[in-house]
């Protein structure tokens, strides 16, 4: 909710920015009024170098403190997610060292209320309301680990370790 409320303040700096700038320059444009003394004028000049310092500090300041809040969190569980090419194998390295591979089934395997292209044999499955770590990982190409529904998506690098933090609030069947 941070980050959601940052970003409307950030919008909000931007259109009070936008109107001043459309403000001026109509003004500018509509007057007859020249004032030729202005191109050497030093006010003017201070002016324009300290707004957009003054600006960024407005807006700086903020996503420090948003950057700062959003250091690593101590999950309590993680799971090893590992792109293979055509299937995922994930790991529950605090209990107990559960693996599996997770397949998609087959087209002409599917039942009448599973999905073409989404359903797999075995799912990942993860507690509701409890912070879980992802880290992501792939053995062979690039390949991306997605769940739309909860706006979650990492790419599977060979040799890179990414990870996301997933909390979900609400228990169901999430498709990725």
């Amino acid at each position: 909710s941070t980050m959601f409320m940052f970003s409307w303040y950030v919008l909000m700096v931007t259109i009070v920015i936008l109107a001043i700038v459309s403000w001026a320059m109509m003004t500018g444009l509509t007057s007859n009024h020249k004032s030729y003394h202005l191109l050497s004028w030093s006010v003017v000049e201070i002016f324009w170098t300290a707004m957009p310092f003054s600006i960024a500090i407005i807006v700086g300041i903020p996503s420090m403190r948003l950057i700062y809040l959003m250091e690593e969190k101590q999950p309590i569980v993680s799971v090893k997610t590992i792109g293979h090419q055509w299937y995922w194998s994930y790991e529950y390295s605090d209990f107990n060292e559960i693996e599996f591979d997770s397949y998609m089934i087959p087209t002409n395997e599917l039942k009448n209320n599973e999905f073409r292209l989404l359903d797999v044999d075995n799912r990942l499955i993860l507690p509701t309301d409890v912070v879980t770590r992802n880290l992501i990982t792939s053995l062979d190409v690039l390949h991306s680990w997605t769940l739309p529904s909860l706006g979650i998506k990492m790419d599977a690098v060979p040799g890179r370790l990414n990870f996301v933090y997933i909390q979900t609030f609400k228990s169901g069947l999430y498709f990725g």
